[in-house]
């Protein structure tokens, strides 16, 4: 499946060194998985992971899900050890943590050196603030918002409706339009609390990200909901998609679905709902 095209809702943080969980992942209906190679592995363990997870991507079974490997940063005493490892690996993309600017996707691009698509977390001011050039890599393909680490960093406090973190996550979001990359929003902590979890998905979506990252299994059907196109929305859009049909083909009159005018790009829109709807059907199988 392509992987611009494909469906994000859901993107799972798994920790590549525990067996256990790599195996549970690959029967979650999540549509992303992130191996985990950094903050979910202990100091100790980190090269060792490198090993348990190649193994379970060689083994595979994960299905249609989008493969992600989280190395250790390029600063650190593992991220190129992580790089020389995993590059051949069996995975659709390498996410670098903590990114600042487009000179560090480029130390990874040169690391990997086989044009493997690169993400990038998005969770620093620096990176932020450099997030349109971070976004015209060639490489690039993907932004994970990393509200914790930012909002670490920003020295904000939290509020249910996320207003510290608003300017943070549209210019991440803009970024990524521009260059048409994928974003992927930022983890909710509080992984027993459904009603907050869905409150925050919703906002992500209504923002226009398209998924959120996850920590916990108990996330997924929330954030699955929230980010596919309702039974309500897809029956508007194909009703939109009708009436300007119609009225282009009499060549006369105005388009208009339950009071309200249609145009061409919400005609537009729809056809892309349509295409989600279809894309995360497909997924399924």
């Amino acid at each position: 499946m392509d992987m611009t095209a494909r469906p994000y809702r859901s993107v799972l943080y798994i920790p590549g060194s525990k067996d256990r969980a790599l195996d549970k992942a690959r029967g979650l209906p999540v549509d992303a998985i992130i191996f985990d190679l950094e903050d979910a592995v202990t100091p100790d363990a980190k090269v060792e992971a490198r090993a348990t997870l190649k193994a379970a991507l060689e083994q595979g079974g994960y299905g249609n899900k989008a493969k992600i490997i989280r190395i250790n940063g390029l600063d650190t005493e593992w991220g190129a050890g992580d790089v020389a490892a995993l590059k051949d690996a069996d995975c659709d993309a390498f996410l670098l943590p903590k990114v600042n600017s487009a000179a560090d996707v480029q130390a990874l691009a040169d690391l990997l050196g086989n044009g493997k698509p690169i993400w990038a977390m998005m969770e620093t001011p620096l990176g932020i603030l450099n997030a349109l050039d971070i976004a015209a890599h060639p490489q690039l393909t993907g932004f994970v918002a990393g509200t914790n680490d930012l909002a670490k960093e920003l020295n904000c406090r939290f509020r249910a409706d996320r207003l510290p973190m608003q300017a943070a996550l549209q210019t991440i979001l803009l970024a990524a339009r521009a260059y048409g990359v994928i974003a992927i929003d930022g983890v909710y902590n509080q992984f027993k609390d459904d009603e907050g979890l869905k409150f925050e998905c919703e906002q992500g979506r209504d923002l226009g990200y398209d998924g959120k990252t996850l920590i916990h299994p108990a996330q997924v059907d929330v954030t699955n909901a929230a980010f596919a196109p309702s039974e309500a929305e897809i029956d508007l859009a194909k009703r939109q998609i009708a009436a300007l049909e119609e009225v282009e083909a009499s060549g006369q009159g105005v388009a208009v679905v339950d009071g309200k005018i249609v145009e061409n790009l919400h005609v537009e829109t729809a056809k892309k709902m349509l295409a989600k709807a279809a894309a995360i059907a497909e997924l399924s199988k």
